[in-house]
């Protein structure tokens, strides 16, 4: 039991005087010589404050009334602390507020619990740190989570302080099994998972990281791009249907631009500028990572730039795809080809294979750092040095 004293005190916030002449009573909760505060809901003139005695004064109808409230605000947080001190766990004052506003201890705090916390949280970032994307995706962790607990346990929920190494490879286990999720995606999953974790220790939910012996599986992603003899017969092939024709430009606009779909979809006459060669480039946000891309049109966008008066076609991601795959049937190329192979085309067959140095294709792909680009591209890089070290024995 936790025989350390709990002080309550109340006190004006003088500099938040409403059209009434009344201001916010606050309440301050003091235990380990930690603060926590509040706003207790209340309001009062000023002049009739006293600090001392903690009261409304004179006695009034009015001055009763809030006085009443006052100490049921203060009976309530001493219950909360009396049922903290017959629990065998340590408790803050944290803690203590919590149990006060009906909500669980830290040390009750579940991992379904946690994801709300945290989804509340970056919600309220949207459009600041975080995108909307994203944090769906959190969302949909969450949920996924959820069901592992219901088929796995039989429970709602768990507590955060039960999580342990088995509880994670369970997961996996549900992921991969259960779910038939591929393991790039699993890797992706579990990594929500443990950002949720390390959201929960932050904010000093959890002492213990039940990630700590857990090693997530990278899933080692093989780039899939045109070569440059695929893209050239692409480029030479004319669809009779206006759709697939359309989508043919879209995605060879791309493969020459390196943008993404969000970028390709938003992209305007405005962001089109004449840049410091007398050129004309592509300035504007990427939507993920909300950096800063410039882009030279080289010619083959620029024709296509040309062909639309510069307003590009408007079709949605999934029919973008569809039509794709009709163009890879017809065309004869035996990949299963999405928008994002444009921009890794873009990346590897006109970028890093007419040699443009790797600091340069990050920049131009808008990644957040060079760590990202590195990554994904790396091999590729390798391999052009493979193709002019055998040119090099040849000579």
């Amino acid at each position: 039991m936790n025989n350390y004293k709990l002080a309550v005190l109340f006190f004006l916030q003088r500099n938040r005087i409403n059209k009434k002449g009344k201001c916010p009573i606050r309440c301050r909760i003091t235990f380990l010589k930690n603060r926590k505060e509040f706003s207790s809901g209340i309001f009062i003139n000023p002049d009739n404050w006293d600090s001392s005695k903690q009261k409304a004064l004179p006695n009034n109808k009015e001055n009763t009334i809030l006085n009443n409230k006052l100490s049921l605000i203060h009976q309530q947080i001493d219950k909360a602390f009396l049922m903290l001190q017959i629990l065998p766990d340590d408790f803050d004052v944290d803690d203590v507020y919590r149990k006060y506003k009906g909500e669980d201890s830290k040390e009750e705090i579940t991992i379904l619990g946690a994801y709300d916390l945290h989804n509340d949280k970056t919600e309220k970032l949207i459009g600041i740190d975080f995108n909307k994307l994203s944090w769906s995706r959190y969302v949909e962790s969450r949920r996924k989570v959820a069901l592992f607990i219901s088929k796995f346990y039989k429970r709602k929920d768990v507590r955060l302080k039960d999580l342990n190494l088995k509880f994670i490879q369970d997961l996996e286990y549900f992921f991969k099994t259960e779910l038939k999720l591929r393991q790039a995606t699993v890797y992706r999953s579990i990594q929500r998972v443990k950002k949720i974790i390390q959201f929960a220790i932050s904010e000093n939910y959890l002492k213990k990281d039940p990630f700590h012996l857990y090693k997530n599986k990278k899933y080692k992603t093989v780039i899939v791009y045109l070569t440059d003899e695929e893209l050239k017969k692409l480029e030479k092939h004319n669809f009779s249907q206006v759709r697939l024709q359309q989508v043919k430009d879209l995605f060879i606009f791309c493969c020459y631009t390196g943008l993404a779909y969000a970028e390709m979809s938003n992209l305007t006459v405005k962001n089109i500028e004449v840049g410091f060669d007398g050129k004309e480039w592509i300035e504007m946000y990427r939507q993920k990572t909300k950096s800063k891309i410039s882009v030279p049109i080289l010619p083959k966008a620029k024709e296509i730039l040309s062909k639309y008066d510069n307003k590009l076609p408007t079709i949605s991601n999934q029919k973008f795809n569809s039509y794709l795959k009709e163009i890879a049937e017809v065309i004869g190329i035996d990949k299963r080809l999405t928008h994002h192979i444009a921009r890794k085309t873009f990346a590897t067959t006109v970028l890093l294979y007419n040699n443009v140095p790797m600091e340069i294709v990050s920049e131009l792909l808008g990644h957040s750092n060079m760590n990202v680009t590195q990554s994904h591209y790396g091999k590729i890089v390798q391999n052009k040095v493979s193709i002019e070290v055998d040119k090099l024995y040849k000579k």
